[in-house]
């Protein structure tokens, strides 16, 4: 059984202790591309046009070249099949920007009109590895958050699109340190609000309250990054009856309400367990909702049910 799969673009299935990145890759000086993170599931990957939907949004956001979508599915499907089914996986779509000296070759190339040979090569890979071992854990027993301030508001990603807000970037040095600063505090993961003391998602989550039979999300306008996971519950849930919606959320909805849920593409429904030291009882309808997450990313591979 093996650990790691790695496809590139062309298909082939690389060896994954092989070097693959150059030292001058621009995805590793400045983190300049995009990513995407998928669930492998029964020799699958879950939702996977949602997200390469999302994966050329992002590409489009940062201004790289067009994502050509018919060869990452191949690649992905390549992978996945490589990886199997029978356990989980973790799949990583990644494209950065490409190498510093090729792009400087591309500058001289405009400078001196030859714009033919101004086409930038991005680096372009889809790796599996196993899913980390907190994921069983949230998914069971939820996990702990503390809420910690972005420094930004609402309003940034609209007035300020080089923010990249919204686009899944491979700069994620500040979601991560606001992990490691939750764990130093004890908790398992973060709820990032804005200067209004709105809510807007967590480091790797999109977070969705339950109100009676109503599930809220933050609208993606206010920054947030739209959820594959969270659309596959609200798909779900709406056949199911329940009322769904995209709303602005205070930080005090979420002390107001049955309950608090971070949804990510491989964690899927996490419940919170505890919110900034107060422990949050879980509700009747707990498991109906996880039963929706699960049932609604089973059926996300049929791009027609979305």
């Amino acid at each position: 059984m093996v650990d790691r799969v790695l496809v590139t673009l062309d298909g082939v299935v690389q060896d994954a202790d092989a070097p693959l990145l150059f030292a001058d890759d621009i995805g590793v000086l400045r983190g300049d591309g995009v990513f995407e993170t998928v669930l492998v599931r029964g020799g699958a990957a879950c939702a996977l046009e949602f997200h390469l939907g999302r994966l050329r949004r992002s590409a489009q956001a940062l201004e790289l070249p067009e994502p050509e979508l018919s060869r990452w599915r191949e690649a992905a499907e390549t992978a996945a099949k490589e990886w199997g089914s029978e356990r989980e996986g973790l799949m990583r779509l990644v494209m950065t920007r490409g190498r510093d000296s090729e792009l400087s070759g591309v500058r001289s190339s405009v400078t001196s009109g030859d714009l033919a040979a101004a086409v930038p090569v991005p680096t372009c890979y889809v790796l599996v590895v196993p899913v980390p071992d907190r994921v069983a854990k949230a998914r069971t027993d939820g996990v702990s958050v503390v809420t910690l301030p972005r420094g930004i508001s609402i309003d940034l990603a609209q007035a300020a699109p080089w923010q990249l807000l919204g686009a899944k970037t491979l700069s994620y040095a500040t979601n991560m340190a606001a992990l490691r600063f939750a764990h130093r505090m004890g908790a398992d993961d973060v709820i990032f609000t804005s200067t209004e003391n709105r809510v807007l998602e967590g480091p790797r989550s999109t977070v969705v309250i339950a109100r009676d039979k109503k599930l809220i999300t933050p609208p993606a306008k206010n920054g947030v990054l739209p959820g594959v996971t969270q659309r596959a519950l609200f798909n779900e849930a709406q056949k199911a009856g329940w009322t769904c919606s995209y709303e602005l959320l205070f930080t005090a909805d979420l002390l107001t309400c049955d309950s608090i849920w971070l949804l990510s593409s491989i964690s899927l429904a996490a419940r919170v367990n505890s919110l900034d030291g107060l422990r949050m009882s879980a509700p009747d309808n707990a498991k109906e909702i996880i039963e929706l997450v699960n049932r609604g990313i089973d059926r996300a591979g049929a791009i027609g049910d979305w």
